[in-house]
């Protein structure tokens, strides 16, 4: 066994520099002048004896430096993956957001419609009813030409056709745009009317009443006919009962539309009691149901007040303006018109 010494050892790197390697455990003992190794039992052998001690020793720092080097260049391309990813990620949360708020502008833009009902003046109505889950038909018309495809044909079928109507009435109140449903003569809306209510005072024969008021309109033959279904779930149209408003109305409308003015979606309130605390009877409810629907429908309030669209309702059956109003709103696409659009009546 070879004695424990210690072994110090200059190398000189291709670079100039020296290094100092320590080797314990080594049988060298001293170097003579000429250069040669002398080991404890006096064998000289030359420096490529130890060669291989010598690589190991002048490769170990370029390695290091090699792998340090690779590590780094990974970094960057790690940091550079991670930026694509998180720029490709806020491209995508924006692009969302931004079609989120354009479904939201278009299902939250709404209209509504009133109805104020004068009861002294309308005679009693007998109870008529529509059965759950029938098909109220489209009354039979003869077919319709094409719907116009640009905003002047719309006017100049507007001009033709308004006379003894108030669709300019519907225009105006609209902010210059018709709303309507999509004709829907293969697919009914389903309609729920709620059955029951606790408010006291609440007439079941009601129900039936309201159920009539979208058979008549229906039967003015428009292309939107309906069907009443028992869950509310499954309904495009809900019928709902309040005790009554907080305001001086009977009726309230609410629909939604979607960024061209197709009607995406409606709801109906009606009250169980006037404004002032009385109980609405048939006959009222009959009539603010009439009215209730008109707005459903897109129509809005006229002056007439010969017509179930009034503000303050006075009649209880529709009126040829009524029927006339609706027929020329469906033979018409919906859109908002120029701000120049009149007609006469």
């Amino acid at each position: 066994m070879w004695p424990v010494t210690c072994l110090t050892h200059f190398v000189t790197s291709k670079a100039g520099r020296s290094s100092c390697f320590e080797y314990p455990d080594s049988p060298f003992v001293g170097r003579n002048e000429s250069g040669l190794i002398l080991l404890e039992d006096d064998t000289r052998k030359p420096k490529s004896a130890l060669a291989d001690l010598t690589v190991r020793c002048d490769i170990a720092a370029p390695v290091e430096s090699v792998l340090a080097a690779h590590v780094k260049n990974w970094m960057k391309r790690f940091d550079l993956v991670v930026a694509s990813a998180l720029t490709l990620l806020g491209a995508f949360v924006t692009r969302e957001a931004l079609a989120t708020r354009a479904q939201v502008t278009a299902r939250r833009t709404a209209s509504f419609g009133i109805a104020r009902v004068d009861t002294g003046v309308m005679p009693s109505d007998p109870v008529s009813a529509a059965p759950i889950d029938s098909v109220i038909p489209v009354r039979r018309v003869a077919a319709p030409s094409p719907l116009p495809t640009n905003t002047a044909d719309v006017r100049h079928r507007i001009e033709l056709g308004s006379h003894d109507t108030y669709i300019n009435d519907v225009i105006t109140s609209h902010d210059s745009a018709l709303a309507r449903w999509p004709d829907r003569a293969g697919n009914p809306l389903r309609v729920w009317v709620q059955a029951t209510s606790r408010h006291e005072g609440f007439n079941a024969a009601a129900v039936p009443v309201v159920r009539r008021a979208f058979s008549e309109w229906s039967e003015v033959g428009i292309p939107v006919p309906f069907t009443f279904v028992m869950d509310s779930s499954l309904a495009d149209v809900r019928v709902t009962w309040v005790d009554k408003f907080n305001e001086s109305i009977s009726g309230k409308t609410l629909w939604a539309h979607d960024e061209s003015w197709w009607i995406i979606d409606a709801n109906i309130q009606l009250a169980v009691h006037h404004h002032s605390g009385e109980v609405l009877d048939t006959t009222s409810i009959r009539a603010i149901a009439m009215h209730e629907v008109g707005h459903l429908l897109g129509l809005d309030h006229t002056t007439d007040t010969t017509s179930i669209m009034a503000p303050k309702v006075r009649v209880r059956d529709l009126s040829a303006a009524d029927r006339a109003t609706a027929q020329l709103l469906y033979r018409l696409p919906a859109g908002r018109l120029s701000e120049s659009t009149t007609a006469r009546r």
